[in-house]
């Protein structure tokens, strides 16, 4: 017997399936959704159809943004000689809020992972080899994460790169081996953005 409403009930299922969100939590949520009666759901609604309509791709980076051209890609205040290459988005944000960095990025939408059928072709490689020819670009920053498919992913850009007038550096270790960037705290990530090293 179902002691819960069908509509309850889905929407505890559709939060369960976020990450970092366990049964409990999704029902958490739910219930404080249907004690205040603020119009929180009607808010929280309309910002999750504005994931749809109002946010794109970057043409240059490939991060996300309002417009065809990201804020970061659009300030002429960044060194735009220099781009840190990042698997994700989310990885944009990291490295941003160590206050430490003043180039531009290029998120290459996730890794070479040949398990998960994820080649060198599904990734926005080609686009970053591009930007480096065309825009005079001096270093690429090679920050995927220190996994197994971030190595290989890391690799195949440098070997790309060979050849090329430009410096390939990589991210300085003291980020752990098998972390990732989004949950590095701002110190660790701060120092091996200072201390990059020639890859």
């Amino acid at each position: 017997m179902q002691i819960i409403p069908q509509s309850v009930m889905a929407l505890i299922e559709e939060f369960g399936k976020l990450p970092g969100i366990g049964p409990r939590s999704a029902e958490r949520l739910t219930f404080f959704l249907l004690r205040h009666d603020d119009g929180q759901e009607s808010q929280l609604g309309q910002a999750l159809l504005g994931l749809r309509t109002g946010v794109q791709v970057c043409t240059t980076c490939h991060n996300f943004s309002d417009e065809t051209t990201c804020i970061i890609c659009r300030n002429e205040q960044r060194n735009h000689k220099l781009i840190t290459v990042v698997e994700e988005p989310l990885d944009v944000v990291a490295v941003e809020k160590t206050g430490l960095y003043d180039g531009v990025y290029h998120v290459l939408g996730g890794v070479i992972s040949p398990l998960d059928g994820v080649g060198p072709g599904q990734l926005e490689i080609e686009s970053l080899l591009k930007r480096v020819a065309d825009e005079g670009i001096t270093e690429v920053l090679v920050a995927t994460n220190p996994t197994t498919e971030g190595e290989a992913t890391a690799l195949y850009i440098r070997k790309q790169l060979e050849g090329k007038d430009v410096k390939v550096t990589r991210l300085a270790r003291g980020l752990p081996v098998g972390g990732d960037l989004e949950y590095a705290d701002q110190v660790t990530l701060g120092r091996a953005l200072q201390e990059r090293q020639a890859f």
